[in-house]
């Protein structure tokens, strides 16, 4: 004869999964974690690393530009444009361009973080 805790030991139901505490259940207050960033920080250099990626990359995204895109690989044209572009032209065109990728990166985290926090037994009905 079985028994009610029996019955209840042998169910196949799962108990309720209880929430992860100490995840942030919004995207803007999570905690910003440097050792995880994809830059090289080696510990007591940081602010000089940081200065030094701060002036560096944008200025190497703008030669970049200047070269693909405005003088079209031609060495020569990228010379001569070199030559009559300042290092603050340079540096202003590298500078868009990684804070568009930076702001296109933390998009892309907000949305991927919204996925992941979605009800996942909560659909909405649509029609086919």
């Amino acid at each position: 004869m079985t028994n009610y805790n029996s019955m209840k030991a042998s169910s196949k139901y799962q108990a309720k999964k209880q929430p992860i505490r100490n995840k942030s259940s919004k995207f803007s207050q999570q905690e910003v974690d440097l050792t995880q960033m994809p830059l090289f920080f080696p510990e007591g250099y940081e602010k000089i690393f940081l200065t030094i990626y701060v002036l560096f990359l944008p200025y190497i995204a703008g030669l970049i530009f200047q070269f693909i895109y405005i003088a079209e690989t031609h060495i020569e044209l990228f010379l001569s444009l070199n030559e009559k572009a300042s290092f603050i032209f340079t540096w202003l065109i590298g500078y868009e361009i990684i804070a568009s990728i930076i702001l296109l990166y933390i998009i892309k985290m907000a949305v991927s973080f919204a996925n992941e926090n979605r009800k996942a037994g909560v659909r909405e009905f649509r029609r086919p």
